[in-house]
């Protein structure tokens, strides 16, 4: 198999899901016995935050490409980043390695594309679902999105920061998300894209209104897909 980098930290809990699913991917598609060959960097996601939060997206950047670098010099073959709001830096992070780097919208759109699901709306932190570094991605693969809605966005925001990535769960968060599923079928969309690696803690993807994309889910089995490939 090849071996793949993981930059995660971005949160801890979305780390956590990517091991335990590449994994069981892997064994899977391979057998009982197989586990992933992995290099995992988690970074203190406190630096990236404050980074952020002064939009210094540039510090983003060379914190990632750092990280990714360390991990090429260890021997990684290709790169995933576990977040789905960090990959409004991919750019310069896939510019900075010598190894590909797999993006997380691209593996979602081409789901959709298998599914021939070809409108959606699209949730997670206020980055991915109002600004273009992600949706783009996603029409790029023959995606319709809903426009995004500002009390939407202001809700699932404060969800995600200020509960998820500290690992908690509630039953007004899982409420609340339900509802606003409720109302996206209402408005037209014929499927969710879950892009926030936390947001599955309160949205059961199984048994919805509409059809759920989980992006964690699907970049998983995707970079399980390439670990396997022949080189």
């Amino acid at each position: 198999m090849r071996k793949l980098g993981l930059i995660g930290g971005m949160s801890w809990v979305s780390t956590r899901a990517y091991y335990e699913r590449i994994n069981k991917e892997i064994q899977r598609r391979s057998n009982f016995m197989s586990s992933a060959p992995l290099l995992i960097e988690s970074l203190d996601y406190s630096l990236i935050a404050k980074a952020k939060q002064a939009d210094d997206w540039d510090a983003v950047a060379s914190l990632l490409v750092e990280s990714g670098r360390r991990l090429e010099s260890a021997g990684a073959q290709g790169m995933i980043i576990a977040a789905n709001t960090m990959h409004k830096v991919y750019d310069r992070v896939a510019e900075g390695l010598s190894i590909p780097v797999l993006h997380i919208a691209d593996s979602v759109g081409e789901a959709m594309k298998k599914a021939n699901c070809d409108n959606a709306a699209l949730l997670g932190t206020r980055f991915v679902m109002t600004e273009s570094f992600y949706r783009q991605r996603l029409v790029a693969h023959d995606v319709d999105l809903l426009p995004p809605d500002p009390g939407d966005v202001e809700l699932v925001d404060g969800i995600i920061y200020k509960e998820l990535m500290l690992g908690r769960v509630t039953r007004s968060a899982e409420r609340a998300l339900k509802t606003i599923i409720t109302n996206k079928d209402k408005e037209g969309a014929k499927a969710i894209v879950l892009a926030c690696t936390e947001l599955e803690m309160v949205v059961d993807t199984d048994a919805n209104v509409l059809p759920v994309f989980d992006s964690t889910d699907i970049h998983c089995r995707a970079a399980a897909e390439w670990m396997l490939a022949d080189n």
